[in-house]
């Protein structure tokens, strides 16, 4: 099955090398966190689910074990060309999003992109897809991680979502599906680029501010850095997610931000 986790903010200006930070602390954490579905050497331990060695990420909302540098190589997937190798250093990191910011037809508004592919274990892929550090008035800036795995395997969705809201600080987010993406348009009326959660999502502070009193504790946690991670249905269970993004944004947690857009988060 495949699951993909979002989050997406507006205008936040930033330099190639502080982007270069957050991709190499998101592939990091990736590595610690799904082991089994990276592209590293020893396709041993992968099949076997070892973890390579380790430090504890204080930042990390399960306290997971997070490899002190990522042992995946990944493939580096551009517009033009062959898709490269590409270790998940700061310094290939930072080139490469150079080599982007380098391209024809960049522009330093709409941000800076790469998308970054690793296959592990039988049945296991991951996509990594970012759009940041421009000033766009009327394009969300993103990151985007795509997770197929076999369909018995268990995924930390919520720690996979925690990664995203920690890392990029978000506006909003959430773990989703292509059922969830086809029925919320199709059957709630959301706008593709609408503000919407899945069966976990992620409000920034602002908007975790207009939550009803009455929702369950049980299905909020705190954010380290701010805003709220949300439970709010079952994987499977299409129904209830409809259900919950109709309810949030009757709350006015899931208004958009005002167009032209003018800053990173409502």
């Amino acid at each position: 099955m495949r699951r993909v986790v979002r989050g997406f903010w507006g205008p936040r200006e930033e330099s190639a090398e502080a982007l270069a930070g957050r991709w190499k602390l998101t592939l990091d954490r990736l590595a610690g966190l799904l082991p089994v579905a990276g592209s590293d050497s020893d396709s041993g331990s992968r099949a076997s689910g070892a973890r390579p060695s380790a430090f504890r990420d204080p930042g990390s909302r399960s306290g997971a074990d997070v490899p002190l540098t990522s042992p995946w190589t990944w493939r580096n997937v551009t517009a033009s060309g062959p898709a490269a190798e590409l270790r998940p250093d700061e310094a290939s990191l930072l080139a490469a999003l150079r080599a982007a910011q380098a391209a024809d037809g960049w522009s330093d508004r709409t941000g800076c992109a790469l998308r970054l592919v690793a296959e592990g274990a039988p049945g296991w892929k991951i996509e990594v897809s970012g759009l940041a550090g421009g000033t766009p008035e009327f394009l969300l800036q993103s990151m985007v991680i795509g997770v197929s795995s076999p369909d018995e395997a268990e995924t930390p969705d919520a720690e996979l979502l925690s990664t995203v809201a920690e890392l990029w600080e978000p506006d909003f987010g959430g773990v989703t599906d292509d059922d969830v993406l086809d029925a919320l348009e199709d059957d709630a009326g959301f706008a593709p680029d609408e503000p919407s959660v899945g069966w976990i999502g992620y409000l920034s502070p602002g908007r975790a501010a207009l939550l009803p009193e009455d929702l369950a504790a049980a299905a909020r946690e705190d954010v380290s850095g701010g805003g709220a991670l949300l439970v709010l249905a079952a994987r499977d269970d299409t129904e209830d997610v409809l259900r919950a993004n109709l309810w949030l944004r009757e709350a006015g947690a899931l208004r958009p931000l005002p167009r032209p857009m003018d800053r990173a988060a409502l």
